[in-house]
């Protein structure tokens, strides 16, 4: 399997367990105001499933792809560790680009001061698994 095919499903599974971390958060009444998938399905005009859809296609396509190309240079010395500064890029992303567009303002202040900090504890979850899963991956090729 190739290095983007390992990135792909890396990705799927971090977005998996990154989707579940929603979904309990949101079960627990935290922050109902940040929710990701509305306001992806918002800013498609489209379904609730479509948000999931797309979510996913973000996670494993984007997200997964791209990480297995960039890997090699990322700071830190095991996958997962450069998997973390990957999360952190991506969610400076989302905070600078995404939020603003969903009309959710810069770094998502208009959600109020958790939601950066939500999103940043998600996102470094999320490039952990990421990272630790495409290790996984490659160390069984050997």
């Amino acid at each position: 399997m190739n290095n983007f095919a390992k990135g792909l499903i890396a990705g799927f599974v971090a977005t998996a367990v990154l989707s579940l971390l929603m979904v309990v958060k949101s079960a627990m009444g935290l922050m109902p105001e940040l929710d990701v998938i509305a306001m992806l399905s918002a800013m498609m005009g489209s379904s609730l499933a479509m948000g999931w859809v797309a979510h996913f296609m973000i996670g494993a396509v984007i997200w997964g792809g791209l990480f297995a190309l960039v890997a090699p240079s990322l700071p830190g010395g095991s996958h997962w560790l450069k998997g973390v500064s990957f999360g952190i890029a991506a969610w400076v992303l989302m905070m600078v680009a995404v939020m603003p567009m969903a009309g959710a303002g810069f770094f998502g202040m208009q959600l109020g001061m958790s939601a950066p900090v939500m999103t940043l504890v998600l996102h470094v979850i999320f490039g952990a698994v990421l990272g630790a899963v495409y290790a996984a991956l490659k160390s069984r090729d050997g």
